[in-house]
């Protein structure tokens, strides 16, 4: 599906991305570890053309990214912040991007109201944003974009703002949802665990160089992943506690 090859990108004098390369096939969800300032959001905004890379290629599904403007470019960006229009209902926030591809209105309200059950928002359609709390306005946003059907979800630290519960419950609708529509996307995360819990495949970015892994073991079994020493550490919890 995505195959990016080469890619590389500098501010001024700073290297940010460099000789950075990942093929995705369809269906899965690449999990991206990294610290802050490694160059994770750079590289989302790139594939989003919101940046312009120095060098590399783009493809998805075959055809060149790099010609094309973020709107025919057949994906969603999504931020840790939600950006649903204030003054829309729930429901319309989910429906916007049907209603200006013309779509019938008696194939927006099946198509919308089928979403809302998945996303367990159906109570709330009729309710504007700032009457939903942190981790139901995430999920109309994953409604809008999910609607449109993209090729490709972009997803920059979704749940970072959230409680550490609503985190854990978001995580797993990512994953319900991902099954029930076979998404594609690329997750990037600061948290190990985040990443495990989403991630079909894992990458790890450090300094603007892309490391990919050929299984889960071998991105648990990375020291810069830090999962190993977390294990360990819970295991000795744990004895202690007991």
């Amino acid at each position: 599906m995505l195959e990016v090859s080469a890619l590389a990108k500098s501010f001024g004098s700073q290297s940010v991305l460099r000789d950075v390369s990942l093929t995705l096939p369809a269906g899965e969800v690449l999990a991206v570890l990294g610290r802050s300032g490694g160059g994770k959001t750079t590289l989302l905004k790139i594939i989003a053309g919101l940046e312009a890379p120095d060098a590399g290629t783009l493809h998805l599904a075959g055809h060149d990214l790099r010609p094309l403007p973020p709107n025919q470019r057949q994906l969603v960006y999504l931020y840790q912040e939600p950006l649903l229009f204030p003054h829309l209902t729930v429901f319309e926030n989910i429906a916007f991007g049907l209603r200006i591809r013309k779509v019938a209105n008696g194939k927006i309200t099946q198509q919308v109201n089928q979403l809302l059950d998945e996303l367990d928002l159906r109570e709330h359609a009729q309710k504007a944003p700032h009457q939903l709390s942190g981790g139901q306005r995430q999920r109309v946003s994953f409604g809008r974009a999910l609607i449109i059907r993209p090729r490709l979800l972009l997803l920059d630290e979704p749940f970072g703002n959230l409680d550490a519960q609503t985190r854990a419950d978001m995580q797993q609708l990512f994953l319900r949802v991902r099954q029930q529509h076979q998404m594609t996307a690329i997750f990037v995360t600061h948290d190990s665990r985040e990443a495990l819990t989403v991630g079909s495949r894992f990458a790890y970015l450090e300094q603007g160089q892309l490391t990919t892994f050929a299984s889960k073991a071998d991105f648990v079994r990375d020291a810069r992943t830090n999962i190993q020493q977390e294990v360990r550490f819970w295991e000795s919890i744990s004895r202690t506690e007991n």
